[in-house]
């Protein structure tokens, strides 16, 4: 498996991964939008966190008339662990509070 280097774009592309849910997965467009991130950026980052076992990927199943198929990103238990253990490090880059500053924990 890869290291990750957890650089302020890879964890945007985590916080979007995070927020997503089965019902409302995360797609590479939708990741480049909310992580404010060009596709140029977004994609080999989706690459090395599939590499690292951090993130899976499934095709989108079903009718997509008028566009191409749609592939969802998610993160995988060892991603999930992985970035709760970087927001613990680096958590003013993950948009948490720190005990110090009232966040608790």
């Amino acid at each position: 498996m890869a290291s990750i280097r957890l650089t302020r774009p890879t964890l945007e592309v985590i916080k979007v991964l995070m927020a997503s849910t089965s019902d409302n997965p995360a797609w590479g467009l939708k990741i480049c939008e909310e992580a404010d991130l060009g596709s140029g950026t977004v994609y080999p980052i989706l690459e090395r966190l599939m590499d690292a076992g951090w993130v899976t990927r499934y095709e989108e199943k079903g009718d997509h008339p008028g566009r191409p198929k749609r592939f969802y990103y998610e993160l995988t238990a060892v991603g999930r662990q992985a970035a709760h253990e970087a927001g613990q490090r680096k958590p003013r880059l993950f948009g948490l509070r720190t005990a110090a500053e009232g966040g608790g924990s």
